[in-house]
C-alpha cells in the first residue's frame, strides 16, 4: 500500500481505538497509525482492538493495540484498583488481552 492511503486508514483506526479506550478509561491519547516492517511496505495498524497493561513505577497504563501488538491508543496512569476496574469492564465488552510484545511510540 502507498504511504498516504495506509496512513489515512491507520489514522481512522487509531481514532476509533482512542474513542473506545476513552469509553472505558475516561481519556486516551492516539499512538501509532502504521505498522513497522522490514520490507519497506506501508501497512496501517490492524482493525482488531486488544488491551495490554503496562506497569511502571508511576502505576499502570492501558493500551489498545492491534493483533500484532502495535499500540493504537494509550490511557493515562492509574493505580492498581482503577486499572482492575477498567480491565473488568473491557472484558465485559469482549475486548481480549494482548500478551505479546507491545510496540509503543517513543
Amino acid at each position: 500500500m502507498q504511504y498516504f492511503p495506509a496512513l489515512k486508514l491507520g489514522e481512522k483506526r487509531v481514532k476509533a481505538a482512542q474513542r473506545l479506550l476513552e469509553k472505558y478509561s475516561g481519556n486516551a491519547l492516539p499512538a501509532l497509525a502504521l505498522r513497522d516492517n522490514n520490507d519497506n511496505k506501508w501497512e496501517p495498524v490492524g482493525e482488531e482492538n486488544r488491551y495490554c497493561v503496562i506497569k511502571e513505577e508511576s502505576g499502570y497504563t492501558i493500551a489498545l493495540c492491534d493483533g500484532c501488538g502495535i499500540a493504537k491508543s494509550i490511557s493515562q496512569w492509574f493505580d492498581e484498583e482503577r486499572k482492575d476496574e477498567i480491565i473488568k469492564e473491557m472484558i465485559k465488552g469482549n475486548i481480549s488481552e494482548y500478551s505479546g510484545k507491545l510496540t509503543l511510540p517513543i
